[in-house]
């Protein structure tokens, strides 16, 4: 993917991150290049994949 960025002027006063995601990526400022990776450190038999995943439900 290509993605071209014009940037003006920016001035940031302040920042409040309430959440963060799985995976984010939060940049201020300029980035010439950005390369992305993962490390997947969680035991394989704790992945869950699939319809195993059964949501929650709350009790009346």
């Amino acid at each position: 993917m290509n993605f071209q960025v014009t940037n003006i002027e920016l001035n940031v006063g302040s920042i409040d991150v309430g959440r963060v995601t799985l995976s984010s990526l939060f940049i201020v400022g300029d980035a010439d290049i950005i390369r992305m990776g993962s490390i997947y450190d969680t035991p394989p038999e704790s992945l869950v994949i699939g319809p195993d995943l059964v949501p929650l439900t709350r009790e009346e």
